[in-house]
Parts: structure tokens; C-alpha cells; sequence
């Protein structure tokens, strides 16, 4: 089942609109169901250059454009929500992420944020049930409670950027897409004769449409905390322009030659310094994570302990681990070191291919440190 089946008494659904091909379909599809439909596309107030915005596609001009003529065909009433302000929030977040040395995932905040809870605002409003989007994952109901799944496209899955999402705010979701691989997606966009069929995929952070962040750092005037690049031991390697030119696991850029690949071990913006190491230097036996948020699943109390496989970046591959559970969060123990496990990055835990819940990753530990 690819999604929570609404009641008969509340058959209005407010659809997030990118201008993509998945929001489309998701559209469509539920209108094939003979849903009362209305089509919100998101403006988050950052320009976007249409030549630029051709590239990968994300929340310009053209994108507005493509979401309301979708919507026109489709004969879905629609709007287009100024959320500069909250957007806004968003960039601010993901700046500090950085000076404070750790990687934010914006994405994740988002879904949580806007996505599945400021566009369920938007749906109370406006009198409907819930909120449909485009992603790849999975909704049932199972005994009362909501059950999130990944995709059944791997490539496609993106259960793991809803591990922050309330459980409430989930059961007033449609996700129609779940059960299709994105073949299926694109052939059902060319049936219905969506515009969209053919329009590239967007892959980037949709408030920086030139797929580099350090762009956005010197636009808003981001301070930066510039100092030495150290190997493990101390010994001073080079110079760099700011800590937040780096992530943890970062092989090119630094500008460092050697006699093997030397990868971003840890960052100290306050010292300036970036220590550059072997790759199994990068080896992280276990991590803190806070703010859990569980989905269809009740942890055991503080002081318990669950296995699971835990997934610490959008594309990484779940680990085997152990779960201990604290009353301000979580330890996770990893059964074997896990490459580059990044603070600010989430911690997502799945039983098989069901998503149990994450949190956030705030300190790591180095294999052997």
C-alpha cells in the first residue's frame, strides 16, 4: 500500500507543485481517483536565472510556470505560496551549520518544516485532509498507526529525508508514488500528456540552483574561519580560506598532495584548522544523535537498547547497529566503523525497509580514537 487511504468524508488534498515530473504525476494520479485536488507551488524568494535554472531544474520561473500549466491541464484549481520568509530560515540554518564545522542536510529540515507541516497548515485552511508530494516512500496505516516505507525504486528512495517528519503530520499525507519505479513515473507522464514527461531531474539545494554552496557563503556575506590543514598528527600541511569550505570524508579540494588520498578527518572552526587523514582515518566507531522522532514505533525507555540498520546520508548504505536510547537522545554503535558519519547529517534507523525514525547526528566518534 503506497499510501494513507483518506475518509470518504474528506476527499480534498492539497498537492505540492515543484514543476517536476513527480509532483505531476502524483497530481494526476490522484485525480484519476476522482480526489478534489488543489495545487500549491512553493516560492522560496531566491532568484533564479532561466538559463541557469535549464541545468536542474528547482523552484525558478520556468518551474512556476510548468507547475501551473500541469495544474491547467489537469483542472486543478492552483496557487503559488510566498514562503521567502520561511525559506529564509532555512538558508540561515544551513550558514550557521557550516561556521559551527558540521554538514546540514536542508532537505530534511524542510520536510519537516514546510513540506509536512507548513503545507498542512495551508491544507487546514483551505479545508482539505492532508498534503500529497512527489516522493519515493511508502505510507500505510497498520493498527492506527502510520507505517513509512522506502520507495520501491532504490534508486529513487526518499524515505530517508522524512526520518524527521511528526508521525501526525505523516498520517495526513499521500505519497502515490511509492510503489513505481521512476520509468513507470515518466511513461505515466506521457500518457496523461504532462509537459513535465521529459523535464530533468532537479538535484540540487533548491535555494542554490548553481549546485555550489561556497556561492552562497560570499552572497550573504558568510564569516569565515580560515587556518591550517594538519594531518592527524599535528604537522601543518597547507592553508585554507575557511573551515566551511569542507565536509567530513572530502578527498578533492583541499589542495594537499601526498603519497595516498588524504580525506577531511575533523573540522575545529574555532581554531581554523582542517585535519586531513587516510581514509580509515575517517572510520567512526559511534555517534550521538538528538531530537529523536519515531515513526509507527514505540523505542524502549531510556536505558534500552534496539538493532536496526542505520543510514547517516541521503545516499549512504544502512549500517548494522545497536540503539541505545537516552533520555536526551541516542548512542549508536556501530557493528563496524562507518565512513564519514558527519555531525548535523541525520541518523535515519530502519527494520528492513521500514523507517522507524532518526535523529540528529551531534558528535562522532573516531574507530580506535
Amino acid at each position: 500500500m503506497s499510501s494513507v487511504t483518506p475518509s470518504s468524508t474528506a476527499r480534498r488534498f492539497v498537492v505540492a507543485m515543484s514543476g517536476g515530473v513527480d509532483s505531476s504525476v502524483a497530481a494526476w494520479m490522484l485525480k484519476q481517483e476522482g480526489l478534489d485536488l488543489v495545487g500549491l507551488f512553493m516560492r522560496n524568494g531566491v532568484h533564479v536565472e532561466e538559463a541557469e535554472s535549464a541545468k536542474k531544474s528547482c523552484c525558478s520561473v520556468g518551474d512556476a510556470r510548468d507547475a501551473r500549466m500541469v495544474a491547467a491541464h489537469l483542472g486543478v484549481p492552483f496557487q503559488s505560496v510566498d514562503l521567502k520568509d520561511e525559506f529564509g530560515a532555512i538558508i540561515r540554518y544551513f550558514l550557521a551549520e557550516y561556521a559551527r564545522g558540521r554538514t546540514p542536510n536542508p532537505c530534511a529540515v524542510c520536510n519537516r518544516d514546510l513540506k509536512f507541516d507548513r503545507l498542512l497548515r495551508f491544507a487546514r485552511d483551505l479545508g482539505a485532509e492532508g498534503v500529497a508530494t512527489g516522493h519515493y516512500a511508502r505510507l500505510a496505516l497498520e493498527d492506527g498507526r502510520v507505517v513509512l516505507r522506502r520507495g520501491l525504486d532504490e534508486s529513487k528512495d526518499q524515505s530517508y529525508q522524512l526520518f524527521s517528519v511528526a508521525e501526525a503530520n505523516l498520517a495526513r499525507t499521500r505519497l502515490p508514488l511509492g510503489d513505481l519505479k521512476k520509468t513507470e513515473v515518466r511513461a505515466l507522464a506521457k500518457e496523461a500528456g504532462l509537459r513535465t514527461a521529459v523535464k530533468k531531474d532537479s538535484q540540487e539545494i533548491c535555494f542554490v540552483p548553481s549546485n555550489d554552496y561556497r556561492k552562497l557563503l560570499e552572497e550573504r556575506g558568510a564569516e569565515l574561519h580560515p587556518g591550517a590543514l594538519v594531518d592527524t598528527a599535528g604537522a601543518v600541511l597547507g592553508a585554507h580560506a575557511g573551515t566551511e569550505h569542507f565536509t567530513i570524508g572530502q578527498r578533492r579540494g583541499h589542495g594537499v598532495a601526498g603519497g595516498e588520498p588524504l580525506y577531511v578527518v575533523e573540522l575545529h572552526p574555532d581554531e581554523g584548522r582542517v585535519v586531513l587523514g587516510a581514509r580509515d582515518e575517517c572510520g567512526i566507531a559511534e555517534c550521538a544523535v538528538e531530537t529523536p522522532n519515531w515513526i509507527g514505533f514505540d523505542p524502549p525507555s531510556p536505558g534500552g537498547s534496539f538493532r536496526c540498520r542505520v543510514q547517516h546520508r541521503y545516499r549512504s548504505t544502512p549500517a548494522e547497529a545497536t540503539v541505545a536510547v537516552r533520555a536526551d537522545g541516542a548512542r549508536v554503535v556501530f557493528d563496524a566503523p562507518e565512513f564519514a558519519v558527519t555531525a548535523g547529517q541525520g541518523a535515519a534507523f530502519y527494520a528492513e525497509d521500514r523507517l522507524l525514525g532518526g535523529g540528529w547526528i551531534a558528535t562522532t566518534k573516531r574507530a580506535g580514537g
